[in-house]
């Protein structure tokens, strides 16, 4: 490994400090390395690739001698000699012909790596002969099938081309940067029931580690055009595709270690939200909030006042009605000695 050199000038301090751990990391540059194997169409399937991936790139032309799943210390090498965490290595032989190996990098230690053997119809550029798009813009992806969802490797593989073609995460949103889709789809994975062979589901493992029988991944890249809609409201778009096109099949991979899977998906206090009580955000991004009201009393509550609003028009059951008519009677018995009394008060002043 490299060994840590303390910075002689301000230019080897800067670098030092680029490369130095932070809260919101850089974008992921992706390095190519030709194998001792490579042959001419994986450098002009690997030019194509890292088309679609500047600016963020770094290429090599020489050929190195690299066995990633047998001797790891030349891949750590040359991620932290040349500050990337993605790398893609090219190699053929008879057994897995036209093969990359996809790797990711964590803390320059390898996290994870898929082979990805190219069929023989794949396409370039330079086949379709068409309009490209600029550089520097980041794709929309579309997975079709099931297995990106639930099947152990294409999560592997979904994951690490997302991660591979991800860019600059920014707020910022331009329609005239939507300008290409890729396009990746497979077919479902047969059920690891009871087979022919009399394997049962308790052998699910040995099956997912045999990739010989997983179905091939389809890899398109299509432009993204608008035309004028007949329609007022209704936009038009179609897609053309524009090349490269691969057809992929899985070969041997690696999956993360479940300390280092932990460490990777860490978040930093920083950038943690600060929980607040009652306070949550849903799917679409908007807080939504849970207010706690006493207990109202409905008797007190301020209505228009009108006559059929009276509290003596309420419904009442027949014992509060036979309650009030008794109090009414006592009142009219009442009123009725007070007005006895008044006529003969004023009688006697006559």
């Amino acid at each position: 490994m490299i060994r840590s050199v303390k910075p002689k000038n301000a230019r080897a301090k800067r670098a030092l400090e680029k490369k130095a751990p932070k809260i919101v990391e850089n974008v992921k540059t992706a390095l190519f390395i030709p194998g001792h194997s490579s042959t001419k169409a994986l450098h002009d399937i690997m030019v194509d690739l890292s088309s679609l991936k500047k600016p963020d790139i770094k290429r090599f032309q020489r050929k190195n001698e690299i066995l990633p799943f047998e001797d790891s210390d030349k891949i750590e090498f040359f991620s932290e000699k040349n500050d990337c965490s993605i790398l893609i290595l090219s190699t053929h032989n008879k057994k897995r012909p036209n093969n990359l190996t996809f790797i990711r990098t964590f803390n320059y230690k390898i996290y994870d790596m898929v082979e990805l053997s190219i069929l023989q119809n794949f396409k370039l550029f330079q086949d379709f002969k068409k309009q490209t798009f600029n550089v520097g813009l980041k794709p929309m992806f579309v997975f079709n099938g099931a297995n990106f969802d639930n099947h152990v490797i294409y999560k592997q593989v979904k994951s690490l081309f997302l991660d591979l073609f991800r860019g600059e995460v920014t707020n910022l949103q331009d329609v005239l940067g939507l300008q290409y889709v890729i396009s990746i789809s497979a077919a479902e994975v047969e059920s690891t029931g009871q087979s022919q062979d009399g394997q049962t589901q308790g052998q699910e493992q040995e099956h997912i580690n045999d990739t010989s029988n997983l179905p091939i991944i389809n890899f398109r890249v299509y432009k993204l055009k608008t035309y004028k809609s007949t329609e007022p409201k209704l936009p038009r778009c179609e897609l053309e595709e524009v090349g490269p096109r691969f057809d992929f099949k899985i070969g041997r991979y690696q999956s993360p270690s479940s300390d280092m899977e932990k460490e990777a998906h860490m978040v930093p206090k920083q950038l943690q939200t600060k929980e607040r009580k009652n306070i949550n955000t849903d799917d679409m991004g908007d807080k939504v909030a849970k207010i706690h009201v006493g207990t109202q009393d409905l008797a007190k509550l301020q209505t228009r006042k009108m006559k059929g609003l009276k509290s003596k028009y309420d419904q009442m059951t027949e014992e509060d009605e036979q309650e009030e008519e008794g109090a009414d009677e006592y009142e009219d018995e009442i009123v009725s000695e007070y007005e006895e009394e008044d006529s003969s008060n004023k009688r006697r002043k006559i």
